[in-house]
C-alpha cells in the first residue's frame, strides 16, 4: 500500500486579479502574526489601514501578469505537482497554499480521506523564515490537531545549500548564463531585520555582511540573510562565475521598518549608472514565478534599470517545473526527517 503522501506548500495567490479577491487575500496574508508580528489589535489596525489603498494597487499589478488559465504561481505549482507525482511513487502528491486556495486544511483532509497515514510536508522555500516556513508548518499542525487527524508528519527542511537544489538552479539558469551579459543580480525576497533579530540572539551578528563565510552553524540555521548569501555563493561557484560578475540584493519591502540590505531597487539604479547594459536577474528565494518576479522585477525593475542608463534587463525564470528541480524536490522530500 502506497500511503506516504507528499504535500507541496507555497505562499498563495488571490483567486482573481479583481480588487475584492485581492483584498481578501491580503487580509489573510497580512493578519498572519508570523508576517506582521504585532499584537492583534495593532496588527488589525495596521492591516485595515493598508487595505484602504493596497488592494487596488496590487490588483492592477496582478492584472498585468495574470495568465488566461489563472495565477502564474498557481498554474506553475500545479505543473510542478503533476511532474513530481509522476516520480513520487510512495503515494499521492497534493498541492496547498498557505493563503488562499487550495488551502492546507483542505489538502490534508483530502489526503487523510484517501487513507494516508504518513505525510511529508514540503514548504517550497529554500531559505528559512518564520513568515514562510514556520507559518506553513504551524498551520499544518493546527489542522492536524483541530481535526484529530491520525497522521505521521515529516517536514522538508530549508534546502538553501543542498547540492540537488543548487545544481537545479545552475541547470535552469545555464541557457541565460551562456549568452553575453554584463552582470547577474541575485535578488532575494526581503525581510524586516527584527524578524531575524528575534531568532538570532547574538546581537553582534552582522546583518550587512557581504559574505556568509564565518557564520556559525547555529546562527546560519536561523538567519535568513546568511542563508541567502550562502545560496548565492554556492550557486556562483557551481556556475563558474567570477566575483565581479554577480551581486546580491533584497526586494519587496513593505512599510517603514528597517529591512535587510542591500535593496534591489538601489542595486538596479546603481548598476544602470555604472554602465551595465545587459543585466540578468535571478530570484532564488522563489521556486515559482509570481508577482514578485514577473511584475516587480520583470516590469517595474526593468523600467527602473533602463531609466538609470541600462539597456536590457532579462529575468531568468524561477525553477518552476524544470526537470532538474522536479528530481531535486523528489530526492530532498524523500529524506525529510520526521517531525518532533
Amino acid at each position: 500500500m502506497t500511503d506516504h503522501a507528499l504535500l507541496l506548500v507555497n505562499l498563495g495567490s488571490p483567486a482573481s486579479p479583481e480588487v475584492a479577491d485581492v483584498r481578501r487575500y491580503l487580509d489573510q496574508f497580512l493578519m498572519d502574526p508570523y508576517v506582521v508580528d504585532l499584537p492583534w489589535p495593532l496588527r488589525r489596525l495596521l492591516v485595515s489601514l493598508i487595505l484602504i489603498r493596497r488592494p487596488a494597487q496590487s490588483a492592477h499589478a496582478y492584472s498585468s501578469i495574470w495568465w488566461d488559465d489563472g495565477s502564474p504561481l498557481i498554474v506553475l505549482s500545479r505543473r510542478l505537482q503533476q511532474k513530481v507525482a509522476a516520480q513520487w511513487t510512495q503515494g499521492p502528491v497534493e498541492l496547498a497554499m498557505r493563503y488562499g486556495e487550495p488551502s492546507i486544511e483542505s489538502a490534508l483532509q483530502r489526503l487523510v480521506a484517501q487513507g494516508v497515514r504518513r505525510i511529508t510536508l514540503a514548504p517550497l522555500y529554500p531559505q528559512f523564515a518564520d513568515s514562510t516556513t514556520t507559518t506553513a508548518v504551524a498551520e499544518a499542525r493546527r489542522v492536524i490537531a483541530q481535526h484529530g487527524l491520525a497522521v505521521e508528519l515529516s517536514i522538508l527542511q530549508p534546502f538553501y545549500d543542498q547540492p540537488e537544489y543548487l545544481d537545479a538552479l545552475v541547470q535552469s539558469a545555464r541557457p541565460y548564463l551562456e549568452q553575453p551579459f554584463d552582470h547577474l543580480l541575485l535578488s532575494f525576497h526581503g525581510l524586516p531585520e527584527r524578524h531575524i533579530r528575534k531568532l538570532v540572539k547574538n546581537r553582534n551578528h552582522d546583518l550587512r555582511a557581504a559574505s556568509s563565510e564565518g557564520v556559525s552553524d547555529a546562527i546560519m540555521a536561523l538567519c535568513y540573510r546568511s542563508q541567502c548569501l550562502r545560496t548565492a555563493e554556492r550557486f556562483a561557484e557551481r556556475a563558474g562565475l567570477r566575483p565581479e560578475q554577480w551581486s546580491v540584493s533584497f526586494q519587496s519591502r513593505l512599510g517603514r521598518d528597517k529591512w535587510i540590505e542591500p535593496y534591489t531597487e538601489n542595486r538596479l539604479e546603481a548598476l544602470g549608472q555604472q554602465g551595465v547594459k545587459k543585466l540578468l536577474v535571478m530570484c532564488p528565494a522563489f521556486v515559482a514565478d509570481c508577482i514578485e518576479t514577473l511584475e516587480e522585477i520583470g516590469q517595474r525593475g526593468e523600467e527602473q534599470f533602463k531609466e538609470a542608463g541600462g539597456e536590457r534587463l532579462e529575468l531568468v525564470p524561477c525553477l518552476n517545473d524544470h526537470p532538474a528541480w522536479v528530481e531535486a524536490l523528489v530526492s530532498l522530500s524523500g529524506r525529510a526527517p520526521a517531525a518532533l
